[in-house]
C-alpha cells in the first residue's frame, strides 16, 4: 500500500494554521468554565467547527482533523490540545521525503587467464 505524499501549498499556510490551532486549543484550556459542557456547549461546538474548517482550506482536507473534532465533543477531553497535535502531524507527514535505495551493483573482477 503506498501513501500519497501530503503536500502544504504555503510555509505561510502552516504557520497561520499552527496558530490558529494553539489559540483554539488555549481558549478551551484557559477559559474552561464556559466549554465545559463538552458536546452540550454550541461556543465549543461553533469554535471545533470553525477551526476545522479553517485548518481544512489552509492546509487540504487530512484525516487528522477528524479525530481531533469528535474527541473534543467529549468532556473533559478539552485539555488535550488536539487540534495543535493534529496540525503538528500534518506537517511532520508533510516533512517526510521519499527514501530511496539505489542498490549499488558491483561485477566482480574479471581475472584475465593464466598462461603457462
Amino acid at each position: 500500500m503506498t501513501q500519497d505524499p501530503v503536500i502544504i501549498p504555503d510555509r505561510s499556510h502552516f504557520r497561520t494554521a499552527m496558530i490558529l490551532a494553539i489559540v483554539a486549543d488555549a481558549l478551551q484550556i484557559l477559559v474552561f468554565p464556559l466549554f465545559i459542557e463538552g458536546a452540550v456547549s454550541p461556543v465549543d461546538d461553533l469554535l471545533d467547527l470553525g477551526i476545522g474548517a479553517v485548518l481544512a482550506y489552509l492546509l487540504g482536507w487530512h484525516w487528522e482533523f477528524l479525530p481531533s473534532f469528535f474527541a473534543k465533543l467529549v468532556p473533559g477531553v478539552d485539555l488535550v490540545p488536539f487540534w495543535t497535535l493534529s496540525v503538528a502531524n500534518v506537517y511532520r507527514k508533510s516533512r517526510k521525503l521519499p527514501v530511496t535505495i539505489e542498490a549499488t551493483h558491483e561485477e566482480p573482477a574479471r581475472t584475465e587467464p593464466r598462461s603457462s
